[in-house]
């Protein structure tokens, strides 16, 4: 990035900090970033932000970034995880430098393990885990020391080879480093960085038997890979010291030159953002997902990129949601109002305007005449210039919303009513005349009059005549019909993750509605994935279950917040 790009906003506490770093002598081309996910489920809204932040710093400094994969715990991470990382990732438009691995390391980081052994700084402990957590004391109490934790060398030299051979169950033994039990940091408190796990890893097999733990692997990872800054958030503040113990123990004293292989990690931490009215924690996600409460991760209700893109969401929308919360140093919650904001915001230049009805009323014109129809202009987007038009259907007989049409209403009411006139858009001015109802009293039918001379861009006088209301319709002839999902925030509050129950007992009730919809033939060929605007309704894309024979869209957002209607009327 130029210094006249860089100059064009403040730079935040991240980049001041490498901004520093520069200053004191730190090479720039000894720069380099990561994206360090653990492929245990989908990447959510609050993994969009580091993703942004950290591939942003590389596009700032044009320094290199990777994605590495944190795969340390096979019980819980699959390859489907690690292909939606990668597609997710790739879709927000970013480019990695090298994919890397945590398993990539598991011979390093064992190597490094017998080191730590034979200087005496690490220990095979047997005990149990409730016994381990109960010697740790308190954050106000020194903790009691392991009766392993003297253990003669090559004792634990011997345990260690056979907890990777697979000689013994899992949970028997672990292996802890040897720091101090009396530290005010209770991470530093012997902490375990190996366990035995017999289970199979999604890239190594069955070949170890034993995995690091993340503050083991973390660091280390970063520093084989040359990483300058590592960037976590806020809950990585206490492992910081343990952090750098580990490095200080792995680290060549003197280290080669920076850039030539000595460049050591720094930690650096920045705060969630959290996202109203949603909940970013994949174990909670999992379990929306495992219990179905939503049909899958990339449900579009879930905070996941997965979800948010089958939803309509565009790259830069999100993009330009990461960018205006910025990277702060306390934790504060977000309204999800913004997120729509900024979709609103891009898809308004983007996304063809076109007319479906998604709660249908007939109206009959009486005075146009029977099998007639017309092909009338409409134009695509009136933000995209040069304009474009496409041709719409016209006839006797069309669909307009039932909430567009009343009886009797007060004059502050635009819409159709009885002896009320409105504009059809593109098209002519119509008068309600009577209605049809059924046996029950239903109201099915809508008798209209047109001027034949409102045409509108016709140049006529009558074309010109102002009326207070236009509205969206379908020929019925012409119409197709398509399922509509409207979908609605996932809770009813904002903060469900914070309360003294469950998460559950607040989920929305009303966060999908599915309808028949009728819509205008040019959306014959839409494609999976396209958005489009449903003039006076919203934002709608196309969903991965339409077919030719059933088109299925998605409510990506409203043209309004109506939830702050909501909020403002309570």
């Amino acid at each position: 990035m130029s210094e006249e790009l860089k100059e064009q906003r403040s730079n935040n506490f991240i980049e001041n900090i490498i901004e520093e770093d520069l200053a004191a002598g730190f090479p720039t081309n000894a720069l380099r970033f990561r994206f360090p996910p653990e492929p245990n489920g989908y990447l959510h809204l609050g993994h969009a932000s580091s993703i942004c932040l950290n591939f942003g710093l590389g596009l700032r400094y044009n320094a290199p970034v990777n994605l590495r994969f944190d795969d340390t715990n096979p019980s819980k991470e699959e390859q489907e995880y690690v292909d939606a990382i990668r597609r997710d990732v790739a879709w927000l438009g970013f480019h990695w430098d090298k994919e890397c691995y945590a398993s990539d390391y598991f011979q390093e980081l064992y190597d490094w393990a017998v080191m730590l052994i034979k200087k005496g700084k690490a220990y095979v402990d047997k005990q149990s885990s409730e016994e381990i957590a109960a010697q740790k004391g308190t954050p106000t109490t020194a903790g009691t020391e392991s009766p392993y934790r003297n253990t003669p060398i090559d004792e634990n030299l011997a345990l260690f080879e056979q907890m990777k051979n697979g000689a013994f169950e899992n949970g028997t033994y672990v292996l802890r480093a040897k720091i101090d039990m009396a530290s005010p940091n209770m991470l530093m408190r012997d902490p375990i960085i190996y366990r035995i796990m017999n289970a199979s890893h999604h890239r190594t097999g069955n070949q170890w038997h034993i995995y690091p733990m993340y503050d083991w692997a973390h660091g280390e990872s970063d520093y084989l890979e040359q990483i300058s800054h590592s960037l976590c958030t806020l809950e990585f503040l206490p492992h910081r010291e343990l952090y750098d113990w580990f490095l200080d123990q792995v680290i060549p004293n003197p280290a080669p030159p920076k850039g030539q292989g000595g460049t050591r990690p720094k930690q650096r931490e920045f705060a969630r953002r959290n996202l109203s009215h949603t909940i970013v924690s994949k174990r909670k996600l999992l379990q929306l997902v495992t219990e179905k409460h939503v049909a899958g991760w990339d449900d579009p209700r879930m905070p996941t990129i997965s979800g948010l893109r089958r939803r309509g969401y565009t790259p830069e929308s999100i993009r330009k949601f990461a960018d205006t919360i910025g990277i702060a140093k306390r934790e504060n919650l977000i309204d999800v109002s913004l997120l729509e904001f900024c979709v609103r915001e891009d898809l308004n230049k983007k996304a063809n305007r076109v007319m479906a009805v998604l709660d249908p009323i007939k109206i009959v014109i009486t005075n146009y005449p029977e099998g007639q129809e017309e092909w009338l202009d409409a134009e695509n987007n009136p933000e995209v210039t040069p304009m474009t038009f496409r041709k719409v259907p016209f006839g006797r007989e069309l669909y307009i919303e039932r909430d567009d049409f009343r009886e009797e209403a007060d004059k502050k009411y635009f819409r159709l009513k009885l002896g009320g006139e409105v504009r059809l858009k593109n098209a002519y001015i119509i008068k309600a005349e009577s209605v049809v109802k059924d046996t029950e009293g239903n109201l099915i039918e809508i008798h209209c009059t047109y001027d034949p001379e409102s045409k509108s861009g016709s140049g006529t006088e009558a074309s010109m005549r102002k009326v207070k209301g236009t509205l969206h319709w379908v020929s019925v002839a012409h119409a197709l019909k398509a399922e509509v999902r409207l979908y609605d925030r996932l809770f009813t509050i904002p903060e469900p993750d914070r309360q003294e129950d469950s998460f559950l007992n607040y989920l929305n009730p009303n966060s999908l509605k599915v309808v028949t919809a009728y819509i205008e033939p040019s959306l014959q060929t839409a494609t999976i994935g396209e958005t489009v605007q449903f003039q006076r309704l919203g934002y709608f894309s196309v969903d991965p279950e339409s077919t030719p024979e059933k088109q299925v869209f998605n409510k990506t957002v409203g043209l309004k917040d109506t939830w702050e209607k909501i909020k403002n009327e309570e």
